[in-house]
């Protein structure tokens, strides 16, 4: 069986290439002039390829002035920039290397999930992914979503190929994958507790230094990826600034006397009348944030359900993008029924995923009762999901690691991807209740949400079996916290 496993790489081969179809042909066929952040993406990748870095141009007196620049994150235009370095910047390159990304999603989804479930779950979670139609329909959008998915995916790959055989090759390779990817998502650095999780032997309390060693590395290795931007802020900059000068910004929009939410625009009247410079604005805004949450911390936190609900209720971002390019290609009848099926994928693909750490065949009475509790209460959570006038959804995204989190030993996943999700899951949750919510933001979630539809209601009560050559756990569990 594990040597089955380990030899699966021609089924990735095979749903990569069979998610790259229909991904280049939107990539090709829908794309148009890039809109709202995918215009800062491009310009700005188009910047960095010319040769003048990430810049600007102010008119002072008439003539343009070379303006440094780090409102958004570099990531995702610097990656766009070394593409159009080698292909050029016309016709379709950067959506056409969307597409790949997404394809590579798929192919590290399935290596991912072969190290959790068994082979034909692995391949229906790579399946799940390849068909997401939210998923390729991002192929068509200049948006840093897909690279941002793509970079914790690979840490997580490689912490887990390296975590017995070279548990040092595998910190340090993963650290750098996520030290890249924190250019893209700069949140995406709080997942670093993930991978030392995924890189133990086993997952026990005893094996606490372990864990702080390897976190240690996977941290130190991100934070000197990082570092050399970080010290370009420094140096060019009105103040230093870790990736971006969004994150106070986006902290007043989660916050400030008109939040919803959701995203809104922010105007100086809001409280930033006079600012000298990109890091001297966004730390004006995050003290208006700040002073916003302490003035009414209880309307901030009601706001959380709606931040949440804007985040995982729906799914129609890509064709709003998609219209907002080309509105004669999106009437309105064809725009609706393209948001209904992105949003039924998503609500349906949800709430199989929140079934993903509920057990079934447990071996005690016990064991029997609590799984049977967290099956009654998912069901009932997806019935009302469902069934609401306004059909809300997000607390299945708050059950699906509560799940993870209950210690029984019924459980049918306390390996390091579950770890590894059940993680990813909390930071993305506390992030957006901090920040806002809107439903593109869910895309860097997909992937783990068709792994575990893919692992829903798995038998549970099993030991740890031993690891196969290379480290796979087929149909078992790899390092149980209830097996100690």
């Amino acid at each position: 069986m594990a040597t089955r496993a380990r030899r699966d790489i021609a089924f990735t081969a095979l749903a990569t290439a069979a998610a790259l179809v229909p991904r280049l042909y939107v990539a090709i066929a829908w794309a148009r002039e890039p809109v709202w952040d995918g215009h800062y993406y491009d310009f700005g990748a188009k910047r960095i390829a010319a040769g003048l870095g990430y810049s600007d141009d102010l008119v002072v007196a008439g003539q343009a002035v070379w303006h440094p620049w780090c409102h958004y994150p570099v990531g995702y235009s610097g990656f766009l920039a070394a593409v159009y370095k080698l292909f050029g910047s016309g016709g379709h390159a950067g959506t056409v290397a969307n597409a790949v990304v997404g394809a590579l999603i798929v192919a590290v989804v399935h290596r991912i999930a072969l190290r959790m479930i068994g082979v034909w779950r692995a391949r229906a979670a790579a399946a799940l992914c390849a068909v997401h139609p939210g998923m390729i329909l991002y192929s068509a959008l200049l948006m840093s979503e897909p690279l941002a998915t793509l970079g914790p995916l690979v840490a997580l790959w490689l912490a887990l190929r390296d975590r017995r055989r070279s548990p040092l090759r595998g910190a340090l390779l993963s650290g750098a994958a996520l030290g890249l990817t924190t250019l893209v998502h700069p949140q995406s650095i709080l997942l670093t507790p993930g991978l030392g999780l995924a890189m133990l032997p086993t997952l026990h309390w005893r094996a606490w230094r372990t864990l702080l060693a390897r976190t240690a590395v996977v941290s130190a290795t991100a934070l000197a990826v990082v570092a050399p931007w970080t010290l370009r802020n420094c140096r060019v900059m009105d103040g230093c600034a870790f990736v971006s000068t969004n994150g106070g910004w986006n902290l007043a929009i989660g916050a400030f006397s008109r939040a919803t939410g959701r995203f809104e625009t922010l105007h100086a009247s809001d409280g930033c009348e006079i600012v000298t410079g990109q890091v001297q604005q966004d730390r004006c805004w995050a003290s208006v944030g700040w002073a916003a949450i302490r003035r009414e911390p209880l309307r901030w936190l009601e706001l959380a359900p709606k931040k949440l609900g804007y985040t995982f209720d729906h799914e129609s971002f890509p064709v709003e993008y998609l219209r907002e390019a080309d509105p004669r290609s999106w009437p309105e009848p064809r725009r609706v029924w393209w948001r209904e099926l992105l949003t039924t994928f998503h609500r349906l693909l949800l709430s199989a995923a929140v079934f993903g750490f509920v057990a079934r065949g447990a071996r005690t009475w016990r064991g029997v009762a609590v799984e049977a509790g967290l099956l009654a209460g998912c069901a009932g959570l997806v019935a009302w999901g469902f069934s609401a006038d306004i059909p809300i959804f997000y607390p299945l995204a708050l059950a699906l690691p509560v799940a993870g989190l209950i210690p029984r030993s019924s459980a049918p996943y306390r390996g390091p991807v579950g770890a590894f999700v059940i993680l990813a899951f909390v930071v993305f949750v506390v992030t957006h209740v901090v920040f806002f919510g809107e439903d593109r933001y869910h895309m860097v979630l997909s992937p783990l949400m068709c792994l575990m539809a893919a692992a829903a209601l798995r038998r549970g009560g099993q030991r740890a079996q031993p690891p196969a050559v290379d480290d796979l756990a087929v149909d078992g569990v790899s390092g149980s916290l209830a097996s100690h």
